[in-house]
């Protein structure tokens, strides 16, 4: 990544942007995008509230419900950690900015097999932003360079947090309609999901479900943590425990004309004590190895119960601050989540 933005090597994400005074420029140019997201909130919130009780799920194919997060930087011992857990649908992040790496990041796909599906997640960065040809050419070598392994891309990631990349939803909006430009001019085959907002900040959703953008997601995605909250029954905002968040992510689904009606959730996990500085959180917000666990299990439950998510995809494999595996010290450590995990699917795989 380019100054000011820089990468995290400890926690897998940027820094939160420290020049002010260049966030500032860049918030005030963007100003007016705010207009349309006030004005669409105004209606689709309430809306959206008014109706969820009244929207029901679908059918959930469970054995395909599960995914898990893995990393080219985090070894090959993944390869084998994915067999032991015997997950069959895989994230695997490709940054824009390691595009000299690309050639990596397909050898690392084709090495978990050819009986896994997975989903190619498009990080952003400023650079290929504002540099509309450059997108061009790098998101066609990454469509031409995994076209026969990878079907499913997930299009920017966290676009709601300004170390990411953009400073309005107008502004993805605009990024995405090039690369939908692209594949469908080229690839229409591949199904392009968006938009990847994080966390429970569904005025940015909105926005990016209603507009009049030329756009169109195949499957919509959210990053829906709710680790701020501790375990995932409690509650935001007086009413919205993670059931709720659902209920409402699925009535916007379903009013928009912009989006397929498939919902994967691309990321979630708790922060764990103790691991500091490899932990994404402050220490007040993290959790002990057990609760991590217990609210693992709890979250896919409900999600599943919803009927309304069709994948969720945990964040990530091996991640001392946050994954299911502690490889700290040169040594892979398997935590109590691991093996809840493996056990959750293999009660899958009877049924």
């Amino acid at each position: 990544m380019q100054a000011p933005f820089i990468w995290d090597n400890y926690s897998d994400q940027p820094y939160p942007l420290k020049d002010k005074t260049y966030k500032k420029k860049m918030r005030k140019k963007h100003l007016w995008d705010y207009v349309p997201l006030l004005l669409s909130n105004i209606v689709f919130f309430p809306l959206s509230m008014l109706l969820m009780p009244f929207y029901k799920g679908k059918h959930i194919d469970r054995k395909n419900f599960y995914g898990m997060g893995v990393d080219l930087n985090k070894g090959e011992v993944q390869v084998e950690l994915i067999d032991e857990l015997d997950v069959k649908n895989l994230l695997i992040r490709m940054p824009l900015w390691e595009m000299d790496r690309v050639d990596e990041y397909v050898l690392f796909a084709q090495s978990f097999g050819n009986d896994k599906q997975i989903l190619l997640n498009i990080l952003q960065d400023r650079e290929h932003i504002e540099d509309t040809a450059l997108l061009q050419k790098d998101i066609e070598t990454i469509f031409q360079k995994f076209g026969s392994l990878v079907d499913e891309y997930q299009v920017g990631n966290a676009i709601n947090r300004t170390k990411w990349g953009f400073f309005s939803m107008d502004e993805y909006l605009k990024w995405y309609e090039i690369i939908q430009q692209i594949r469908d001019e080229k690839y229409p085959q591949l199904k392009l999901i968006g938009s990847s907002v994080i966390d429970f900040e569904y005025h940015y959703t909105i926005r990016t479900l209603f507009n009049f953008f030329n756009i169109k997601y195949d499957k919509f995605s959210a990053l829906l943590y709710v680790d701020r909250r501790g375990a995932p029954q409690n509650v935001q905002m007086g009413i919205f425990d993670t059931k709720n968040k659902i209920n409402m992510l699925y009535a916007l689904v379903k009013l928009s004309f912009k989006t397929g009606k498939d919902i994967y959730i691309t990321e979630v996990n708790w922060p764990l004590s103790n691991t500091a500085p490899y932990a994404p959180t402050s220490e007040l917000e993290c959790v002990s190895e057990a609760d991590y666990t217990k609210y693992m299990l709890a979250y896919h439950r409900i999600a599943i119960k919803s009927r309304k998510i069709q994948r969720v995809y945990w964040h990530q494999l091996i991640a001392p601050g946050y994954g299911l595996v502690d490889n700290r010290d040169l040594t892979i450590r398997k935590t109590e989540a691991f093996e809840a995990y493996k056990r959750m699917i293999d009660n899958e795989n009877i049924h």
